[in-house]
């Protein structure tokens, strides 16, 4: 049975306003419903400074979607957006909550969330640490870096995730060659994919691969906060996190919700990519997250047939940066015909070519980012095993 918008809309109608003034949907509060794969995605507007207070208001909302028969699943995200309409108007604020009796002791953590490097950032239980995989610009091969990262520290011995914030462009899909939908537990919380021994959360699961993603900040976020914590991701020594490009909505929801232990920049020598890349290290420096280094992507080109070196991008300007801002330099990767291969066809080359130069390449660049990681005091707490080179 085909899910429609209308339906959507007329079961939202049953969901009251803020403070129980009217229904949602002729408040204007509800934004206009995307619907892919039988998920209906649509934000709800309130007022900024009501948004944690009213968060039952947008799980009423999402309880009521998912009743609809035919519904698989559903995402809704406050938003404090402005519209016509009469969303301008404030809605009226409640009185002033009774003064909180004294706080009992507080809780232990969960085992193995991580230490956040600023306040109010919560740790994923079970995930000992996260890091970012960014770039300042698209086309650098971050996601290529990102999936052979994970792979070169799972070799290495450790529990590897990975999950792909790029909500507009997934790419883990077809990078590791994973079809399907994922299960969920109990209708609620999502199993992660699984390929080459990683755990694997994506937008690319859950809808077609040629459905584009037409959303605006506010879905965004609240896609990587369901696909982050609303994931049974198990017990994880390190979380990959592929982010899209740039410093966007996306970047600052997982730099400030999320204690990250460090972010690894990508980038390719030439001039154009690295005044970009100087942006994605200058946004991370500036909401407190550690800087694991820098990797040159595409650094030169080796010819299959001569093997003769070309360097088609210049040469060297990613490590000239990091030296000149004190980022640690992880390494350089080629421009092989064997690397974008192995990546089309869903088998990247740290699995399809474990002992190629390539592999072993990345495998140095995931003991180099463990290494920092520790020496930042993110990987204390997790039980992986010590880096062995080969």
């Amino acid at each position: 049975m085909a899910v429609t918008k209308e339906a959507v809309v007329e079961k939202l109608r049953t969901v009251n306003g803020p403070d129980f003034s009217g229904n949602i949907v002729d408040l204007g509060l509800v934004s206009d419903v995307f619907i892919a794969d039988s998920k209906v995605f649509f934000s709800i507007t309130v007022p900024a400074a009501r948004a944690p207070e009213l968060e039952p208001l947008r799980a009423a909302a999402e309880r009521a979607v998912k009743a609809i028969p035919g519904v698989a699943g559903a995402m809704v995200a406050l938003t404090a957006e402005k519209k016509g309409g009469g969303m301008e108007a404030p809605v009226p604020p409640r009185p002033a909550p009774a003064a909180p009796r004294p706080a009992a002791a507080a809780p232990r953590p969960a085992p193995h969330a991580p230490a956040s490097h600023s306040q109010g950032k919560r740790g994923v239980p079970g995930i000992a640490a996260i890091i970012a995989v960014a770039s300042g610009k698209g086309g650098v091969g971050k996601s290529t870096t990102a999936v052979n990262l994970a792979l070169g520290l799972a070799a290495n011995g450790l529990k590897v995730g990975i999950l792909d914030a790029d909500i507009y462009g997934p790419s883990m899909p077809r990078l590791l060659g994973i079809k399907g939908r994922p299960e969920t537990v109990d209708g609620k919380i999502l199993k992660p994919m699984e390929r080459y021994g990683l755990k694997v959360m994506s937008m690319g699961f859950l809808v077609d691969e040629e459905t584009p993603m037409i959303w605006r900040g506010p879905m965004v976020m609240s896609a990587l906060t369901q696909m982050l914590r609303e994931v049974a991701w198990g017990e994880l020594d390190v979380l990959v996190v592929d982010m899209p490009p740039g410093t966007g909505d996306a970047q600052l929801t997982m730099a400030q919700q999320v204690p990250l232990a460090g972010a690894v920049i990508v980038s390719t020598p030439q001039d154009l990519a690295l005044i970009d890349a100087r942006k994605g290290l200058n946004m991370f420096r500036k909401v407190d997250v550690p800087l694991l280094g820098i990797v040159e992507n595409m650094s030169y080109f080796l010819a299959p047939d001569t093997g003769k070196r070309y360097d088609i991008f210049g040469h060297g300007g990613a490590k000239k940066e990091a030296e000149r801002l004190g980022v640690p330099f992880l390494g350089e990767v080629p421009l092989t015909m064997n690397i974008r291969e192995t990546s089309d066809s869903g088998a990247p080359v740290v699995v399809s070519e474990p002992a190629g130069p390539q592999a072993e390449i990345y495998r140095g660049i995931a003991g180099k980012v463990w290494e920092r990681m520790k020496a930042e005091g993110a990987g204390a707490a997790a039980s992986g095993p010590a880096i062995v080179f080969e």
